[in-house]
This record gives structure tokens, C-alpha cells and sequence, in this order.
């Protein structure tokens, strides 16, 4: 490795949360009030339904540092928000699942 006047770049590792079982009155700035208290949130995404636009209960909050998203878990865990018990972990890739074709097989028309 050289030594020198060599700038480096920093990499700062987030960590996104889902969060379940959301009040469908949640807002993403109170997501960002309660997860901020925990450390710095980088983004906050409440869910809704393509077509109609409403919440579905969950979200995502991505935290800063993966120590952030920690405290965050063991805090946040189980508490009560707007009467409704609140899931934290962290996020895990969405699976793949085979493109949606429909409603199944096309049948021959008899006439």
C-alpha cells in the first residue's frame, strides 16, 4: 500500500429496516421522528397500493450505521404505535418470483 497525499473515499454502510404491522394512519414523518431517535435515517418509504394508493401496514427505514439500525431494532421492537404493536428487523432481499401470466391455462373455445 503507498503512503502519500492520496485522498480516500469513505464508505458508509446503511442498513434498511422493514417495519410491520404499521397503523394505516402512519406517516413517513413520524417514521422519521421515532427511527431518528436511534440515529441518523437515511430514508424512510411507507407502502401503498398501486391502485388505490393506500397504505398496506408496512415500510421500510433505511438507518445510516448498521449500529443505528441495531438500536433501533432492540428499541423499537414491539412498541406500540397508535395502538398497534410494531415489527422491526432488518430487510431482506425481495425473492424472485415467475412473471404472473394471468390466470392460468387458455382453453379452447367450443362452440
Amino acid at each position: 500500500m503507498r503512503k502519500g497525499n492520496q485522498s480516500q473515499s469513505t464508505v458508509i454502510m446503511s442498513t434498511k429496516l422493514f417495519v410491520g404491522n404499521l397503523s394505516f394512519n402512519a406517516t413517513q414523518e413520524q417514521l422519521q421522528g421515532l427511527f431518528g431517535a436511534h440515529g441518523t435515517v437515511v430514508e424512510v418509504d411507507v407502502v401503498k397500493d398501486k391502485f388505490t394508493n393506500r397504505p398496506r401496514g408496512f415500510g421500510f427505514v433505511t438507518m445510516e450505521t448498521p449500529e443505528a439500525a441495531e438500536a433501533a431494532i432492540k428499541a423499537l421492537n414491539g412498541k406500540e404505535l397508535e395502538g398497534r404493536a410494531l415489527t422491526v428487523n432488518v430487510a431482506r432481499p425481495r425473492e424472485e418470483r415467475a412473471p404472473r401470466t394471468g390466470g392460468g391455462e387458455r382453453r379452447e373455445r367450443r362452440y
